[in-house]
This record gives C-alpha cells, sequence and structure tokens, in this order.
C-alpha cells in the first residue's frame, strides 16, 4: 500500500476528520493506513448569553473555515501541495444540546450546549414519562423545556438537530446523525438502532394538545449506523468548508458523530466488555455493555456506539478547567522569577510530585465546579477549595487534591455500574488532556475506578482522528467488517498501550478523599447560594 503521504494527497486518497470540541476545534488527515499525515485546529470558547451557554454560527462557521485552513497551510508548508479532493469526510461535535431551525433554514433560537443546565423540569417530566433517565443536556429535554416555557419559537420548528449534524447538514443537504450522536437527542432501541418507538409516541401524545403542526420524527435527522454513506460534499458546501475554492465537491461523508462515539473509536472502546474515560474540559466513561441495566438510574445516561451498541455514560460537567487554572498560577510565579515557561514541564512537575502527597491528600478537598454538576445535584458551581487548620497543606497535597476532584464525580457515577449492576469489563482506555503527563492521570483514575486503565500513544489524536476512522471505515471496509474487527485488524492491531493497574493503598486513599469530599458538598451548595 502506498504510504506516501504527499502522493497520497494527491491522488485524493488521503481522509479528512473534523470534530467541535468545546475550546478548540481540530482537523486530522489520514492515509490510507490510517495514521494521521496532517492537522489543523482553531481555539474557541462558548459565551454566556442571556443566562445560557452557546456558540454563535457565524463562530461555528468561521472557526471550520480557519480551522480547515490551518489544515491546508500545513499541508502546504509540509508537502508542498493542495488539497483539491479527498476519499472521505467526518464530522463529529459536542454532543447533546438544542439547534432548532426554521423552514428558510436559519437558527430559531441561539445554539443550546451541552453545558446549560436549565432542563431540569423537562428532564424530570420526561425520565418519569419514558421510564428513562433522560438527561438535562440532550435535545429532548431542551425542547420539551422551551415547550414548558411557552417559547414562541417551537411551533416554527422544521428540524432538529445537534451541532454535527447542523455542519453535516450544510455541508451535504442530509438531514441525518450517526446513531450514536442520535442517542444523545432521544433514547434508541437497540433492536432498531433508531428512536425508541414507544418513547416518540409518548412524547407526540404529551404535547399533542399544544397543537403544533409537526410530530417528533418530522424534525428529528434520520438515524444512520457507521458505515452508511450519509451525502457528499455539496458545491456550495465545499466553499463553505474550503473558502479558497480548491476542494471539489462530490465526496462521500460518514453519519456525523458525537464526541462520545469518536472517543470510543480512538481508544478501540466499542466493543461489549470495554469501555473508555474522556478527561478534559468535562469529563465522561463509557463502558459498552452485554445488556440492559436492571433500571433507569440518574445518574447514567444510556448512549451507544456509533454502531449501535448499547453504552453506559457517565457524564460530568467539570473535569480539568480548575486544575488548569490553578496551574497557571505556578506559570505566573515562574514569569515573575524571569525564568522560560515550558507548559509541559510545569504540568510534569506538579502531577507527579502530586504522587509524592498522602493517598488521602491529607484531608485537603477540592471542588472543581466551574459550572453545575448534576450527578452531585448542584445547578451551579463554584470553584471551591476546603482545608481545615489541622490538615496537611503541602504542594504534593494540595495538587493531588486536584487531580482527585477531576475524576471523583465519575468516580460517583461508576459505583453504580461496577458494585450495583455487577458491569464487568476486561479493558479500560483514558484519553484526553488529564492522560498528557504520562502516567498519572492513569494512576489517579486506576485509584478512583478500582480498575487498570491503558492510555495508548494514538489516544492523543483524539475524536478528530476518531470521526476519521469512521469515515475510513465507510470507504476502506473492503472486506464489510463490524466495526470493532475493522478497528482490531486495520488500526490498533498490536497496540494495546500502556497499562496500569491500582495500588491498594491508593484505592483506600481515593476512597478516603471521596468520603470527605461527599460530607463536604454541603460546603459547595452553601458558596453557590451565597456568592452572587
Amino acid at each position: 500500500m502506498n504510504s506516501d503521504p504527499k502522493s497520497t494527497i494527491a491522488q485524493g486518497k488521503a481522509i479528512l476528520g473534523i470534530e467541535f470540541g468545546s475550546t478548540r476545534i481540530k482537523a486530522v488527515l489520514i492515509d490510507e493506513e490510517n495514521k494521521p499525515i496532517a492537522q489543523g485546529s482553531h481555539e474557541w470558547e462558548n459565551q454566556l448569553s442571556d443566562g445560557l451557554w452557546t456558540y454563535s454560527t457565524e463562530a461555528i462557521w468561521y472557526g471550520l473555515q480557519d480551522c480547515y485552513a490551518d489544515l491546508r497551510a500545513n499541508v502546504r508548508k509540509e508537502y508542498d501541495i493542495e488539497i483539491e479532493n479527498l476519499a472521505a469526510i467526518g464530522i463529529s461535535a459536542m454532543m447533546h444540546g438544542y439547534m432548532p431551525f426554521g423552514k428558510d433554514a436559519d437558527i430559531l433560537v441561539p445554539f443550546r450546549t451541552w453545558r446549560n443546565t436549565n432542563t431540569g423540569k423537562a428532564a424530570a417530566e420526561l425520565s418519569e414519562l419514558f421510564v428513562y433517565n433522560i438527561p438535562l443536556r440532550w435535545s429532548i429535554s431542551h425542547l420539551y423545556q422551551a415547550i414548558l416555557n411557552e417559547e414562541p419559537h417551537v411551533k416554527n420548528i422544521d428540524y432538529l438537530t445537534t451541532l454535527a449534524g447542523y455542519i453535516h447538514w450544510q455541508l451535504t443537504g442530509e438531514k441525518v446523525l450517526g446513531v450514536g450522536d442520535a442517542s444523545g437527542m432521544l433514547p434508541i432501541d437497540p433492536a432498531t438502532k433508531d428512536y425508541s418507538a414507544e418513547m416518540v409516541e409518548k412524547f407526540d401524545n404529551l404535547v399533542a394538545p399544544k397543537g403544533f403542526p409537526w410530530k417528533l420524527l418530522d424534525i428529528m435527522p434520520k438515524v444512520l449506523v457507521a458505515g452508511e454513506e450519509s451525502g457528499k460534499l455539496t458545491a456550495e458546501g465545499a466553499m463553505r468548508l474550503d473558502v479558497s475554492g480548491h476542494l471539489k465537491p462530490g465526496i462521500p461523508f460518514c453519519p456525523p458523530e458525537g464526541d462520545a462515539g469518536t472517543g470510543m473509536v480512538a481508544t478501540n472502546a466499542v466493543l461489549q466488555r470495554t469501555g473508555n474515560v474522556s478527561a478534559g474540559t468535562s469529563s465522561f466513561s463509557m463502558i459498552v455493555l452485554e445488556k440492559e441495566l436492571s433500571k433507569p438510574y440518574e445518574m447514567i445516561d444510556m448512549v451507544t456506539t456509533p454502531d449501535g451498541s448499547l453504552v453506559a455514560m457517565v457524564h460530568c460537567n467539570n473535569c480539568t478547567s480548575d486544575l488548569n487554572a490553578w496551574v497557571n498560577l505556578f506559570k505566573e510565579y515562574q514569569e515573575l522569577l524571569g525564568i522560560p515557561v515550558n507548559m509541559n514541564q510545569v504540568f510534569g512537575l506538579l502531577y507527579n510530585n502530586a504522587l509524592n502527597g498522602d493517598t488521602d491528600c491529607g484531608g485537603l478537598i477540592s471542588y472543581n465546579y466551574y459550572s453545575g454538576e448534576p450527578i452531585t445535584g448542584l445547578e451551579e458551581g463554584r470553584p471551591l477549595f476546603v482545608r481545615s487548620a489541622s490538615d496537611k497543606f503541602n504542594l504534593a497535597n494540595f495538587m493531588r487534591a486536584n487531580l482527585y476532584a477531576s475524576v471523583c464525580v465519575l468516580k460517583i457515577g461508576n459505583d453504580i455500574l461496577f458494585n450495583d449492576e455487577k458491569v464487568e469489563v476486561d479493558r479500560i482506555t483514558g484519553h484526553g488532556g488529564l492522560f498528557k503527563t504520562p502516567g498519572v492521570g492513569q494512576r489517579i483514575l486506576a485509584s478512583a475506578l478500582n480498575s487498570p486503565i491503558s492510555v495508548m500513544e494514538t489516544a492523543g489524536e483524539g475524536g478528530a482522528w476518531g470521526i476519521a476512522l469512521l469515515a475510513s471505515f465507510l470507504v476502506n471496509n473492503i472486506k464489510g467488517q463490524s466495526l470493532a474487527g475493522y478497528l482490531n485488524d486495520r488500526v490498533f492491531l498490536g497496540d494495546a498501550g500502556t497499562e496500569i493497574a491500582p495500588t491498594p493503598e491508593d484505592v483506600a486513599g481515593f476512597n478516603a478523599y471521596l468520603e470527605n469530599y461527599k460530607r463536604g458538598l454541603a460546603i459547595e451548595r452553601a458558596a453557590t447560594e451565597a456568592k452572587a
């Protein structure tokens, strides 16, 4: 097989994956052997508008175009060639949220992201109606909350989709969604790999008295599984992606997916009894189940892999933002001393020193709540560091407490799966910013989940690489393999990653910290109520 990147690009055999994360849009170009050969990126931030977290459509399109332009520039610099054609494209983005459009294809209200927690009443009522846990951030919760709020735009909805579904629609003209991302809009029936017909009927009956001109399936994207073609790049779409005009239309797209699904693909965790943990701005764990859980749990979301297998997802709104903020204080101190700053070195020194701390952090507690945290029942967040005069306050314990905080809520949710439901896993893989410093995040997470944690070198490529692999599966799966089979044989053959197992001492220390953490939640709750 030809592995020369320049020839691959020249012959139009390269594959493009683009993922919209919460702080970065990333593009990855891969070759026929699924190896990354070029990247591009664009930094962006959500905005708080009228009390809701959002990104404007202008920011979405500028970000996409700037990310692709960065990729083009890197390709020209590295290979002295222009991207004219591609074998396939995939679009991925942060899941859930609310993007309703009218008949003119204009968005009716600003994009409401996964981060918003204003849908409590809707989520609770739907969970009771469906006898199924419906999280605050799911699209159906946002839709029903808008109905409860009697928002005038609801009657005008012609199409409701996610961020990935929106971009895919605008580039291809197709109103479709990968089953993994669709499972964050409305529950999926594992037997049909489509929206639950029972829940669709229940919802339509619930809102029928409102007299809307639509029924639920009229406005939802069509559900597709991995390997199904979901449209081609239109001439208009080509110009929206590549404003330079070099990219040709007609390129096939795989189904658009959510970041949870691409994380599963990027860590080879789509097979039953495997799992992965993504730990960055937010964190979530995905465990692919052998069977349905015995009952609904408010802390556990039921979603699917990109090929439709049932997944238990524990999603936490907060992870490394507060940890990064503390590390930045040490960066500022280093700058005051006039010492050149290498952030990888700063993180490495602080993280590794944390492992010298007491396993229970000496009594120190950190709450990393930049925003509300549904699993611990908090609608708002206030970052908070708590200690008493008798605690062992030193740098190692301080950093260890902040590292523990980044996975504490994740631990609370997963205890249900492992302790109550007796779910068994053969392998859990970690990826994301928490694992960038080798060995440290792995050891912390292994202590929290009391399970060995693997990290692959390729996991650092992230979700953009994951969606590129799904696009590769669309066009290169000539043997007709399952997604898991394709990943095992064509992508991850011989790459089991580096594994760290928990020690009894670390597990006992984390559990002691967790008990302090739970007792101190009343302090966090009081802080959210006291500070305007």
